[in-house]
């Protein structure tokens, strides 16, 4: 933690300043334990959340790339953890649910890969998000990462939308499953998606 604050205290403006980004709605992120939830354009949209906000916002990693000699301890440094993306990781979900409880916040990207280029409304969700919020019952903060062509870049103009809080009651949850971890993954990204063109609007 005390590494991450040097780091980004040292690298906080330069990075902005070369990805050129404007953020809006940090306020929205509340103390204890949240999942901020963002579409994925581009690996630099965890460097652009990162410094739009003041709280540390905790990530998982692939697991190849912690195991990098010199990367995988800086990204460690830095709050992210391992994950095999490969199969259901059971032991990195466990601890990302420890993380939430024990008052961290969590970014989530709910399209599960990034999608440079595309229109978000026309990609698929995955359920892990839905299944998180639903097991630990933390509220959702959406963000949107908006950008020339969608994906997040050095020297272009890049927009980080930190929405309202999504209530962990409004996404509908009884006795959980895939059926409700898929409605409130809906939920939460079709919010995330509203941040850059409105509600209800249709994909062009």
């Amino acid at each position: 933690m005390k590494f991450f604050k040097v780091i980004r205290a040292i690298l906080k403006w330069p990075i902005r300043w070369i990805f050129r980004i404007k953020s809006t709605g940090a306020e929205n992120v509340p103390e204890g334990g949240v999942i901020l939830a963002a579409n994925h354009t581009a690996m630099p949209d965890v460097v652009a959340i990162s410094v739009s906000t003041k709280r540390q916002v905790r990530y998982m990693a692939k697991v190849e790339a912690i195991r990098v000699p010199v990367i995988g301890r800086l990204l460690r440094a830095c709050g992210a953890y391992p994950v095999d993306r490969g199969g259901m990781d059971v032991k990195s979900l466990k601890y990302t649910m420890k993380l939430i409880d024990s008052g961290e916040v969590i970014g989530i990207f709910p399209q599960g890969t990034r999608r440079p280029g595309l229109d978000p409304r026309t990609t698929e969700v995955k359920a892990g998000v839905g299944f998180i919020a639903y097991r630990t019952g933390a509220d959702v903060v959406p963000v949107f990462l908006d950008s020339k062509k969608m994906r997040t870049a050095p020297f272009r103009r890049n927009r980080v939308i930190f929405g309202k809080v999504i209530k962990n009651e409004e996404l509908g949850f009884e006795k959980g499953g895939l059926a409700e971890y898929e409605a409130a993954a809906k939920i939460i990204f079709d919010r995330i998606c509203a941040l850059k063109y409105g509600e209800g609007e249709e994909s062009e």
